[in-house]
Order: C-alpha cells, then structure tokens, then sequence
C-alpha cells in the first residue's frame, strides 16, 4: 500500500453554515486528512470556526486559508494565532494573504495600497510578537512598544497565499508555507523556483512547503462535476476581481480567460467554450473519482506537497462527504 501523502481540505469564505463546516472537519479528521483550512472574506469570523473544530477534534491540523491583512492589525492577528494554538493543543497554523481590493476597500474600508508591502510588513510584526519580542514602530509615538502577555507554546507555522512574483518570492523570504489558490498545474515549477529565490535573499535553509489549494469538483456522473469545475472557473475569473486572470495571463493562458470573460452566464448551467476547456485540467481536480484520483496525482508530480482541495460552497452535505471519502488520502481506509 503506498504511503499516506500529506492532504488538507479547505473551506471557502463563501460556506457559511458553520455545522456543514464542523462536521467536514470531523470527517476529515475520520478519514486521515492533515489539516483543516478555512478560509475568511466577508462571512463568518474564520477564528470562531476554528475554535470550534479544535473543540470538536483532536488530531487534524487547523489553520487560516486565508485571513487577509486588511482587517486586522499584526497584534490582534498574532492573539488570534495565540489563542487558537492553545486552543488546539498546538494544532493550528497561520494563514496570511493580501486580499483584494473589494475586500479591502468594500468591506473594511481601508486602502488597498502597496499590497506586498503590507504583507511582509504584517508577516514580520507578527512573526516578532509570536516569538515574545516586541512591535517594532513603524509610526511615531509616545507608547512603548509591548510584548504579548499570552504565547504560544512551540512555535506557530506561517502560511502565506501569494501570486505575483513579488509576493511569491516574499512567501519564500519568511513562510513555513506557501499556499496559493487558483494557479495553473503546469506553471508550478516556475513559482517553485521563485520561492526558492526568495528563501536565497531570506538567507533560509529550505524553501517553503509547497501547499496549492485546488477547487475539487468530484461526482459519479463526470458531467455534473465537468459543470461544477467550469463554475469555479468562471465564478473567480468574473466575480473575484482581476488577479486570477492577470496570473493566468502571465502563464500564457490569456486566449482561454478571454473565452471565459466572453461566455454568457445568464442561461442555464455554466459551461466553457473549447478555447477555455485547457483550464479544467490546469486549475482543478475534477471528474469521477478514478479520474479525479488521476489528477490530483498529477498535482503530487508537478511538485505539491501538501495539496489543498477546495470543497465547493453550499453544496448538499452528503455530496460533500462524497468527496471527503472519495478523495481520502492514499493508505486510509473509510470510518464511519
């Protein structure tokens, strides 16, 4: 039997139904996935479900995939970290993003200004808080710089989301982990060997642990899940802002985002046009579980190490446990 490889589910800000969330994590930790990433955007609080998987499970891992840096400060961000790390029994890591600029601007009304800067800027400050340093001031002030009276035990993995070249190799520079979403399977090398760049110009042994989140459309019937991955697709390349279909321009997939934005989603089930069809296989694992098993092979091939299938939004729950079980890491067996 081959050995188990590293696997993690995430959750998307879009899942709101905190009991659908609590029992995909006690599956999953059922089934012998690794960890547990929930993400945080303008739903639910992302530490208050996490705090209560921790309570609810004993083994997973649980983290932020992710918070972003724009609705909370590098201290209460690290008392975040704090807290859910003691809650967890040392269980937790951190998971720390950029964002966007609806999130940013629409919803926590700050400026969505010098974003790579901003990460590493809160990356930093919250590494020295977590290690029982003080804040560096970045403003003139008359207080003086504290320590947190609360920390944690061993220290807390970091995971950044990060997609352009400045921030990938920032990622490299200071993360235990780098956790992307939404990047093409083939160009993966090429971020690999950004990071490495940066883990150089950070003077680091190693290079971060490489953990893709992938959107996951898995189903018995291969068209319904060839409908739910070309939803993915099209929901993050219209809905989502510009980024995504920047990063896939640069990777050279410009003609099929052109297709994509050009494709009519006012009747009935979103399907892709041919031109844009390369982008099921480059973005998600989808299809039947043989086929689905195929690609996220693929995945473990291109260099992931720990990858991260995305489970889709307020699907019905067994068609979610469906995929938990389908997908279940390689050497563990179905519990119920």
């Amino acid at each position: 039997m081959r050995p188990t490889r590293p696997l993690a589910v995430g959750i998307t800000p879009m899942e709101t139904r905190l009991d659908v969330v609590l029992h995909l994590a006690s599956r999953a930790e059922e089934l012998g996935y690794t960890a547990v990433f929930v993400g945080e955007g303008w739903g639910r609080d992302a530490s208050v479900s996490l705090a209560a998987m921790a309570v609810r499970t004993s083994r997973i891992g649980l983290g932020t995939g992710v918070v972003n840096v724009w609705g909370r400060t590098p201290a209460t961000i690290a008392m975040l970290a704090t807290s859910l790390d003691e809650l967890s029994g040392g269980r937790f890591v951190l998971g720390l993003g950029a964002g966007s600029p609806p999130l940013a601007e629409g919803l926590h009304d700050v400026a969505f200004h010098r974003p790579v800067e901003r990460l590493g800027h809160t990356t930093r400050q919250v590494r020295r808080l977590l290690a029982g340093e003080r804040i560096e001031p970045s403003v003139p002030g008359r207080g003086k710089p504290l320590r947190l009276g609360v920390r944690p035990s061993s220290p807390v993995p970091i995971q950044l989301a990060a997609l352009g070249p400045q921030a990938v190799r920032l990622a490299g520079e200071l993360a235990d982990a780098w956790i992307p979403f939404l990047i093409p399977l083939s160009g993966l090398e090429d971020w690999i060997g950004l990071l490495e760049d940066g883990a150089t110009r950070g003077r680091r042994e190693s290079r971060p642990q490489i953990r893709p989140s992938i959107p996951v459309a898995v189903s018995p019937n291969p068209e319904a899940a060839r409908q739910l991955a070309s939803w993915w697709v099209t929901f993050y390349l219209t809905t989502m802002g510009p980024l995504y279909a920047r990063t896939l321009r640069n990777a050279g997939f410009g003609e099929a985002v052109d297709a994509v934005l050009a494709t009519d989603r006012t009747s009935g089930p979103v399907t892709l046009p041919d031109r844009a069809e390369v982008l099921l296989d480059k973005l998600t694992v989808w299809g039947d579980p043989v086929a689905a098993r195929a690609a996220l092979d693929r995945w473990y091939d291109a260099g992931a190490e720990m990858p991260v299938l995305v489970l889709p939004p307020g699907r019905d729950l067994n068609e979610l446990v469906y995929v938990l079980e389908t997908m279940r890491p390689s050497g563990t067996a179905v519990t119920r």
